[in-house]
């Protein structure tokens, strides 16, 4: 029987880092035209004897470079699939710990995996970025990686609240409607927000433009963000210094920042 840790670690790969290969093959040019000519479905499945079916799964459709991203279903026929032998197999692969036990079996139409490479650079590209031990240099990857956190980081803390994640389920659920949300000043196509209402939970990305928020986690640069996004930096310093700003009440900055950890934990 799996852990429960085991199981929020890789409803996390599956539902909130593994969407974040379509905005890197959008958002790196280099990436971006390998996919232009690209139509394929390509699919990352684990076995799972516990769950009906036995299998879970998301799988991506490409077509002339347009991406759509399905989760928690299977796809019937997909060109290639990379299936791992169970949720921990899949969780060791993705943290890093690759062992023979841990590599996925690839399968698919031959002619399709010409294809795979691409992804599999997007792929990698996305582990590189999530488990970099230092801030990138360049401006347009600071922009990147730091968008690819807030995604990660509302989406994941989303996924654990449907799953029943004891602190986070019984936080949502004693939630009335609010919405909170991750920025950077200056950088308004760099946010994300997570709106929660008792009990149910939703992840967006981009600013939420229907309200203002609850509560916003605000950073003054990309710097600033990666410092405490990478846990380089103490979150009470940050907050001194103004590199960290709390658009709302301090309590709830102390609560989001806890998700956060545990989202982080899980996925490292």
């Amino acid at each position: 029987m799996h852990t429960k840790e085991t199981l929020y670690a890789n409803k996390i790969f599956f539902n909130a880092a593994l969407p974040l290969v379509k905005v890197i093959a959008n958002d790196v040019p280099s990436l971006k035209k390998q996919f232009q000519k690209v139509t394929a479905v390509i699919q990352i499945s684990a076995l799972d004897p516990e769950i009906a079916g036995g299998k879970t799964a998301t799988y991506f459709e490409i077509k002339d470079g347009e991406w759509t991203v399905t989760l928690d279903a299977l796809h019937e026929s997909p060109d290639v699939e990379l299936e791992f032998k169970s949720p921990e197999a899949m969780n060791d692969f993705f943290k890093g710990k690759i062992s023979l036990s841990s590599l996925p079996k690839m399968r698919g139409i031959i002619s399709k995996f010409g294809a795979f490479k691409p992804f599999l650079l997007t792929l990698l590209k996305m582990s590189g970025l999530l488990g970099a031990s230092e801030p990138p240099k360049d401006e347009p990857t600071k922009e990147l990686m730091v968008k690819c956190f807030f995604y990660l980081l509302s989406s994941g803390i989303s996924q654990l609240n449907k799953m029943g994640h004891d602190d986070i389920h019984d936080w949502a659920l004693k939630s009335p409607d609010r919405v909170y949300s991750w920025a950077v000043d200056g950088y308004p196509q760099i946010s994300a927000y997570m709106r929660v209402k008792a009990g149910q939970s939703r992840a967006g990305r981009g600013e939420y433009k229907r309200a203002m928020p609850f509560f916003t986690l605000r950073f003054n640069n990309l710097d600033s963000a990666l410092g405490i996004l990478m846990s380089k930096d103490d979150m009470l310093e940050a907050l001194k210094a103004g590199r960290l700003i709390m658009d709302g009440a301090p309590e709830f900055g102390g609560q989001i920042g806890a998700f956060m950890l545990e989202v982080g934990a899980l996925a490292k």
